[in-house]
């Protein structure tokens, strides 16, 4: 923990994108994940069985860190159970201006705009194509949406062809249409639009010899009435389930300084801020929801207790990602700790 607090002063020096890319390059080096890995002697306890999908522990790495899916080998090697690879899309696209990544450490909050940055469903399906499944013991989820470029009436085809590039290469499907940073994309959340969308991804997945799951990704900034209506569409079209919740476009509660505030701009919220209304999402969805809808809880991760409570609120699984920037490495051990801990 002290190591990582004198690692994380000397990388929030940086700007966010670099410092991103710099803390990967620095675990490629010879026994830098052994000297951060999260694994516990005896963590094949914390094996969880989700949507008759087998992960190591209930513990993931939430879509948007790995996008390129560069890095799924080092990341299993830190102890995650899953890693959600994308967002992808289905041609590649640079993603917004830089900067469009921010922090804000007095909130333990980031800012980010990034706009689905990544290298396209061919090359990274290719990218995965090579990845050693025998060796890595992680399960891999593959987020999907849509290009910037793509009309909203023309979204399914983008959805489908992500799909289908990734379908022999991941484990579930994660859908994105709650990402604040592709204009008119939370549009998608409607419910004809939605309907459209998942109808289609499940009836490729039903011609398939052995379907996957697929869970839709939904923003926490819904009313309950939209939030309903989702329900209805998800089991409708029988999704495995709900990923709850992605970043917000609110900014109420920060402390940090107006003008950073102001000055990061517009983008999705995500950290501390975001632990309350993840965790009434997720109440509420298991409130809402039928018992074998799996709701995986996302947003506001930041220790081991938010975990073990999100999991104790009926969560098949959490994941995390601005607690991993702000508590590193360590954030996956303690929660795996605390874990066992409780079903001693």
């Amino acid at each position: 923990m002290i190591l990582y607090r004198f690692i994380r002063f000397m990388l929030f020096l940086l700007p966010p994108e670099t410092a991103h890319y710099f803390t990967m390059w620095l675990l490629r080096m010879p026994f830098a994940t052994e000297i951060f890995s999260g694994k516990l002697n005896d963590e094949d306890k914390l094996c969880t069985q989700v949507a008759g999908i087998q992960f190591p522990n209930p513990i993931g790495l939430a879509a948007g860190f790995d996008k390129n899916a560069n890095w799924v080998d080092i990341l299993a090697k830190l102890g995650f159970g899953h890693i959600e690879i994308g967002t992808v899309t289905p041609k590649s696209q640079p993603g917004n201006p830089k900067p469009r990544l921010f922090r804000l450490p007095e909130d333990k909050a980031l800012i980010n705009r990034m706009g689905f940055n990544n290298d396209g469903a061919d090359v990274i399906a290719n990218r995965l194509s090579r990845l050693d499944r025998e060796k890595i013991n992680v399960v891999i989820g593959g987020n999907i949406g849509k290009n910037k470029i793509t009309p909203n009436e023309n979204a399914v085809d983008d959805y489908l062809y992500c799909f289908e590039k990734l379908f022999n290469y991941v484990d579930y499907f994660a859908v994105n249409v709650s990402s604040p940073n592709t204009p008119g994309l939370r549009e998608l959340q409607e419910k004809d639009s939605l309907t459209a969308i998942l109808s289609a991804l499940q009836d490729a997945n039903n011609h398939k010899t052995a379907a996957k799951p697929i869970f839709l990704k939904i923003a926490p900034d819904l009313n309950s009435d939209q939030i309903d209506e989702i329900i209805q569409v998800v089991v409708s079209t029988r999704l495995t389930g709900i990923i709850a919740t992605n970043t917000t476009i609110s900014r109420e509660n920060l402390i940090s300084p107006r003008i950073k505030i102001e000055n990061a701009g517009q983008g999705g919220l995500s950290g501390a801020p975001l632990a309350p209304v993840s965790d009434r999402t997720l109440v509420y969805l298991k409130m809402k929801c039928p018992s074998d809808l799996v709701i995986i809880s996302s947003g506001g991760i930041m220790n081991p207790e938010i975990a073990e409570k999100r999991l104790e609120e009926g969560a098949g699984l959490v994941q995390i990602y601005t607690g991993f920037i702000y508590e590193g490495p360590g954030l996956i051990k303690r929660i795996k700790q605390l874990l066992l801990k409780a079903r001693q």
